[in-house]
């Protein structure tokens, strides 16, 4: 709340420069920033009784702007790649996919690996937990599991995170 929005009889005061005040009346406090050409915002509403500052709101405002633009513009977002294997998987399209996975945890993602199962493959649920555990083992010194092989539905699924 700034200004006329301030709803108490008496307010703590924090000068411009951030000195201490003290305990004045509402109207005291609001001529104090009028007569400096600022505005008396209310920075702990909660206080007893509440605190008010002497500032300009505008610039104020401004600069916060610009250190949440600038904190937004530095994280990095992890994304989650998915490799699908098949249970019933050649060694060579194993080794392509596995290439993917390590390509995906150097760039700093996490990734989903799948097994799908189709047909009757779903009654060897521990084909898939093999190709799974052997992915888990290629991949054991640049990553760290997430979420152990789990079986949903007609696909087993883990998540690998990078290591840091």
């Amino acid at each position: 709340m700034i200004n006329d929005e301030i709803r108490a009889k008496e307010v703590r005061l924090v000068g411009a420069e951030g000195e201490q005040i003290g305990i004045k009346p509402l109207r005291e406090a609001l001529q104090m920033a009028i007569d400096l050409n600022l505005d008396l915002v209310n920075v702990a509403p909660t206080a007893k009784p509440p605190v008010c500052r002497i500032m300009d709101y505008g610039k104020f405002r401004y600069e916060q702007q610009k250190k949440e633009k600038e904190a937004r513009k530095n994280q990095k977002t992890v994304d989650i790649k998915e490799v699908w294997f098949r249970a019933n998987i050649e060694e060579h399209d194993f080794q392509t996919k596995l290439r993917n996975v390590i390509k995906f945890l150097k760039d700093g993602d996490k990734v989903k690996c799948s097994v799908r199962f189709r047909g009757r493959e779903i009654t060897h649920a521990d084909i898939g937990k093999k190709i799974l555990d052997r992915v888990k083992d290629e991949v054991a010194d640049i990553s760290s599991i997430e979420r152990i092989p789990k079986l949903e539905g007609r696909s087993m699924i883990m998540i690998l995170a990078p290591k840091n």
